[in-house]
């Protein structure tokens, strides 16, 4: 079951990925879209290398095979979560000061920050392989290792700290502003998708960056969290592109819709009206 999931959401992923890349026009919002589809790609591509490789028992028993590739596994999985905190945070000031906002916004800053955001984790995880299990030797008490420990998970916390005081203040804004606001469907769909992150996304986090080395009280339900996680984090990665084309679909007026249009409506950062939505419809690129 949980492969399915996986190769579902590899396939919506690349769907994603394909159609931004390659196929729309690209804005702010949708450079961390794109890339985040492509942080859950590779996550889930991983996953199932993984379980075919321990399925085949191919390799597993070079425990330094093993390690450095959960130590690729985890690069995707931090990245698309700070790709979530970015695009969140930038939704945020979006929407609380807009005119800052659209006069202080570079215009290539999603690039700098989606390639700074693909760079600092993967720095992370080699040099904690570094410290800590550098040749399958383990220095779980070297200071060094505590630091690099420790340095991880402050990053991961900063990370989900930032992505609930920003979907929190955007959140307290729509419905507890001044002035009357009109949702568009970009915040609904970053907001069920930080929603989907934290319900199915968040437990991995704290099994394997938090719980991972505590052993005593644990061990009885260890395994059993240790497959929750799996299973969760598989639907969390196959949701987002669901989100992506269900909310894109939603009340849509427009016939014989197709994922251009779709996506490209997902995009809008402007109330839904009819003008709208047929204006869009004359922008998306003929195939």
């Amino acid at each position: 079951m949980i492969i399915i999931f996986r190769l579902v959401g590899m396939t919506g992923n690349a769907i994603v990925f394909w159609l931004l890349g390659f196929s729309l026009h690209r804005n702010a919002f949708s450079v961390y879209i794109l890339n985040l589809a492509l942080a859950d790609f590779v996550f889930l591509l991983c996953h199932i290398i993984d379980s075919m490789l321990l399925l085949l028992t191919v390799f597993y028993p070079n425990n330094i095979f093993s390690g450095y590739f959960y130590t690729i596994m985890t690069v995707p999985y931090i990245a698309g979560l700070s790709m979530l905190s970015a695009i969140s945070t930038e939704l945020c000031l979006s929407v609380l000061c807009p005119i800052w906002y659209r006069c202080h916004h570079p215009e290539h800053t999603s690039t700098v920050m989606c390639a700074a955001i693909w760079v600092l984790p993967l720095l992370v995880c080699i040099l904690n392989r570094y410290f800590c299990s550098f040749l399958d030797i383990n220095y779980n008490n070297d200071k060094q290792c505590l630091a690099s420990n420790f340095f991880t998970r402050a990053y991961l916390m900063f990370l989900f700290v930032v992505l609930c005081l920003s979907s929190m203040a955007l959140l307290a804004r729509l419905f507890c502003g001044t002035g009357q606001m009109k949702l568009t469907r970009l915040y609904v769909t970053i907001m069920l998708t930080v929603l989907g992150f934290l319900l199915c996304g968040l437990p991995f986090v704290i099994y394997y960056f938090l719980l991972f080395n505590i052993k005593d009280g644990f061990c009885l339900f260890d395994f059993r969290f240790y497959m929750s996680t799996h299973v969760l984090t598989a639907i969390n990665n196959c949701a987002n592109p669901i989100i992506y084309f269900f909310e894109g679909s939603f009340r849509h007026q427009l016939k014989h819709q197709t994922l251009k249009m779709v996506l490209q409506s997902v995009l809008q950062d402007t109330p839904e009206i009819a003008e709208n939505m047929v204006e869009m419809s004359r922008n998306i690129p003929k195939p």
